[in-house]
């Protein structure tokens, strides 16, 4: 297959993984040729450039910065996007053929792109849905429902699911939430496409670099919340629950990442004097991984508001690395059923900050979290294996099987 992947975010390979990297390489290492074109920000690169990256052609085009700014900058590069994505694969990859347009959503605004694409390269387009906006700002009050903004934005998502062939949902209740929520789809094109993961070797450490370096207890349960700190992570919980936990010296927490609520984490443990917690700046993949490994416990925190299935990809790392995972998110998540039949951890709702703070002391006094751990490695290596993401799409694109 001949593939244009349309993508929001690609980091460079020193600059570490994610599903969607994963995906792109899995699909190359399978033997297709595969085009990333992606929207980078403006204070990564200057200007716009084609270059090959894992072992196949990435195309960079700067359009602005999207991660790590305020409202009103990320939605002029959301605007932004489309016309200079545009431009770029029109100047770098006109020439080219492809079978067909991987894309991902958020953003909502890239229909266009997509559609114009489609037609200049006369092929079909898979979406991956892994947002659902803008109902998901109006769950936690971000946008108003029915304000301007919100239609104009609820009219770019239905012309984004017009611009796809075939739409792949995260989970089963994603699945039906946009069925049942768009009538006017064809249900034949909604399928489920799960978040995967390239599963590496996984040997449990010996070494106990981490907590050296942090200043760590050997013998405290670290919980780990890695990756994106912003509203739907609900950060205001957070600093509550380890305001409570604060004289716990069996617990330790570790949050790793960015984001725009991060700050809120920081001024509470600095205010409260809280010497069981600290934030971390995102690090070097190989040292986020050995923090993984060394870690006893996986984060995953959501606003009890949301009415939309969300589903943190993060929850693939801690299976990776055989940790145990507690969930505290909203009741409409069917992250709650994974965690229950792999039987990796525990899910608590997250309206209730007093629940959280005895799941986390329970947790941490908890003989079977390695045993919690290895039923969420053997897991994911039986259900989220990034082959069977390769595989569903082939069956979709692959001109050799249809000949």
């Amino acid at each position: 297959m001949r593939i244009l992947y349309i993508a929001t975010s690609f980091p460079e390979p020193n600059k570490g993984a994610t599903i969607y990297t994963d995906l792109a390489e899995a699909l190359s290492e399978s033997g297709h040729e595969i085009t990333v074109a992606v929207s980078e920000q403006a204070r990564n690169s200057s200007q716009t450039q084609m270059k090959k990256e894992r072992g196949f052609g990435v195309l960079r085009v700067v359009t602005g910065n999207y991660y790590d700014v305020g409202l009103i900058e990320k939605g002029i590069t959301t605007l932004r996007i489309p016309t200079l994505m545009k431009k770029g694969i029109s100047k770098y990859l006109s020439d080219m053929n492809f079978d067909f347009i991987l894309y991902e959503a958020p953003p909502v605004t890239n229909s266009s792109l997509v559609s114009w694409a489609k037609k200049h390269f006369q092929c079909p387009s898979y979406l991956m849905l892994k947002d659902i906006f803008p109902q998901n700002a109006i769950d936690i009050g971000i946008m108003k429902n029915n304000s301007p903004i919100f239609k104009f934005f609820k009219y770019k998502e239905k012309k984004l699911y017009e611009s796809a062939d075939i739409i792949g949902c995260m989970s089963e209740a994603n699945k039906k939430y946009i069925i049942n929520h768009n009538p006017w789809l064809d249900e034949s094109k909604i399928e489920l496409f799960p978040n995967t993961k390239k599963i590496t070797n996984y040997i449990e450490p010996v070494a106990i670099e981490m907590r050296q370096k942090y200043s760590i207890p050997e013998d405290a349960c670290v919980f780990l919340f890695g990756g994106n700190m912003g509203k739907p992570q609900y950060v205001d919980l957070l600093s509550k629950v380890i305001i409570d936990c604060k004289n716990d010296k069996d617990i330790f927490f570790l949050f790793v990442g960015r984001g725009t609520e991060r700050y809120i984490l920081e001024n509470t443990i600095k205010s409260e004097s809280i010497n069981n917690a600290k934030v971390i700046e995102n690090l070097p993949r190989d040292e986020y991984e050995q923090i993984t490994k060394e870690s006893d416990v996986g984060l995953i925190i959501l606003d009890p508001r949301f009415t939309i299935p969300n589903y943190p990809s993060r929850v693939l790392s801690y299976m990776e690395y055989a940790k145990p995972v507690l969930a505290a998110t909203d009741k409409v998540t069917d992250l709650r059923n994974l965690i229950q039949d792999s039987g990796c951890g525990e899910w608590v709702w997250s309206g209730d900050k007093g629940e959280i703070v005895e799941a986390i002391r329970r947790m941490a006094k908890n003989p079977e979290l390695k045993n919690m751990g290895k039923k969420g490695r053997s897991y994911i290596e039986k259900k989220f294996d990034i082959k069977k993401s390769v595989q569903i799409l082939e069956e979709h694109f692959n001109t050799e099987k249809r000949r």
